[in-house]
């Protein structure tokens, strides 16, 4: 596959593709969502071809999944081998080298100094359900506090915390009862009023009034946050709010979780989002990047905290052999050269994108770390409302130009490539969205 540039050959979608969108109508749940009609037949790099042979250039990355960029050869080679010599055996009944090669690992690189331990899933869904599970068990405690625009997964310990769509919640009632959520704090839109510098406050006093008024923090076992919103928009909260959460939470004795499903593993130009802030958790779970696509999650926590006995919580396929070794494969390209290229490309795109507000009327805000970066559209700059309508367009008109990006948020625009992107990646993706941006404006 030649892998440098993007190719649109037949109109969108093409014959080939048109054939499995039939079959996916008849026989696909309807849940999923597709906002535009790709039919991925392989991928390479930072480009995925179709079943027509047009070529895209991803800054999806496969919803921030495929981190090391889609079929590495070293990540490839890593399946192979294990693949050849054990596909599966199930970690939860006996014991191979890889699962416990893969904890330990994992423990060293997770943020904090104490002695970690590790469970494995195959989502980020499953890590937060681990996670829930296991702050009751340890702390006796039934309570959790969550913030509104955050998503934590669907299945239903999970999706009780998340608050991010609301058909994501519709007609699953009643969900996980002693779920409390609150405004998680948002320079640019402060749901408080405040402003950009006062915003890290706007979730810590919420909690303090639950604490003094509705919900006794002595029956809280934990608060699940992201340290970086993802599906809400990737809003990035003001300096000093982690450290808030952790002082709260350590004054009453809640334990701290914080979700990196999507903006862990090297994504924002630091191993872990919440090390830019100096803050560990006292639980951290990891899905999507970790193992470059396979399923795999972990949920990794304190070792004193790890108390459940065997056959408390385990899992079929978590920790399955050929997705170990593709994680520990992947984390070493992240720690060799991906984790620092984040950094460096993520830098590069944001100071591009400065400008924008000023050169686009549609643009609201920028705003991003690493390869974790939004571009929020809104009608009016000076009232901020969003515009879901605009951001529909850019995405689906990038995606005629070859171009792949998704929406996150009511209204924003998403840039999460695989951490291998180049400057010359970046500014052909930036060419595309500048150009389709100043056609919705036009209109």
């Amino acid at each position: 596959m030649d892998e440098t540039s993007i190719q649109i050959k037949t109109p969108l979608p093409g014959p080939e593709a048109r054939k499995i969108l039939e079959l996916d109508r008849q026989f696909v749940s309807p849940s999923y969502t597709r906002d535009y009609p790709l039919v991925a037949r392989r991928g390479a790099g930072m480009f995925i071809e179709d079943v027509d042979g047009n070529r895209f250039m991803d800054f999806s990355a496969g919803i921030a999944t495929v981190s090391t960029g889609h079929c590495h050869p070293d990540v490839v080679r890593a399946i192979t081998r294990q693949a050849e010599a054990l596909i599966h055996m199930s970690g939860t009944d006996f014991y191979y080298p890889v699962l416990a090669q893969l904890a330990e690992k994992v423990a060293k690189i997770a943020p904090g100094d104490s002695p970690k331990r590790v469970y494995f899933g195959n989502s980020g869904a499953e890590a937060m359900e681990a996670a829930m599970k296991l702050a009751r068990y340890h702390t006796g405690r039934h309570r959790f506090i969550a913030f509104l625009g955050c998503f934590h997964g669907r299945t239903f310990g999970a999706l009780s915390l998340t608050a991010s769509k609301a058909v994501q919640r519709n007609g699953f009632g009643p969900l996980l009862s002693g779920v409390t959520h609150v405004a998680y704090p948002n320079p640019y839109r402060c749901a408080a009023g405040h402003s950009a510098a006062e915003c890290r406050c706007t979730g810590i006093e919420a909690i303090e009034r639950l604490f003094r008024t509705a919900v006794p923090p002595e029956e809280v076992a934990a608060i699940a946050v992201e340290p970086i919103q993802g599906e809400g928009g990737y809003i990035i909260p003001p300096p000093g709010f982690l450290a808030e959460l952790r002082r709260l939470t350590d004054k009453h004795g809640i334990l701290l979780i914080f979700d990196e499903v999507q903006c862990g593993m090297g994504r924002t130009g630091k191993m872990w989002a919440c090390q830019h802030e100096g803050i560990a958790p006292d639980i951290l779970i990891n899905a999507k990047g970790i193992a470059s696509g396979l399923p795999l999650s972990v949920m990794v926590a304190r070792a004193d905290l790890m108390d459940w006995p065997p056959g408390a919580h385990a899992s079929t396929f978590g920790g399955n052999p050929v997705a170990c070794a593709a994680a520990l494969e992947t984390i070493r390209l992240v720690e060799e050269k991906y984790v620092a290229n984040a950094a460096r490309v993520g830098q590069y795109v944001l100071d591009k994108l400065a400008s924008w507000p000023a050169r686009h009327p549609k643009v609201g805000n920028v705003r991003g770390r690493g390869l974790m970066i939004g571009i929020e559209l809104v009608k009016d700059q000076q009232t901020r409302e969003p515009d879901p309508e605009a951001r529909r367009a850019v995405v689906q008109n990038a995606f005629e130009r070859g171009l792949l990006v998704l929406g996150c948020g009511e209204s924003t625009i998403r840039l999460m490539p695989p951490l291998l992107v180049a400057e010359h990646h970046a500014d052909t993706a930036l060419e595309i969205l500048d150009r389709v941006l100043a056609e919705a404006e036009k209109r």
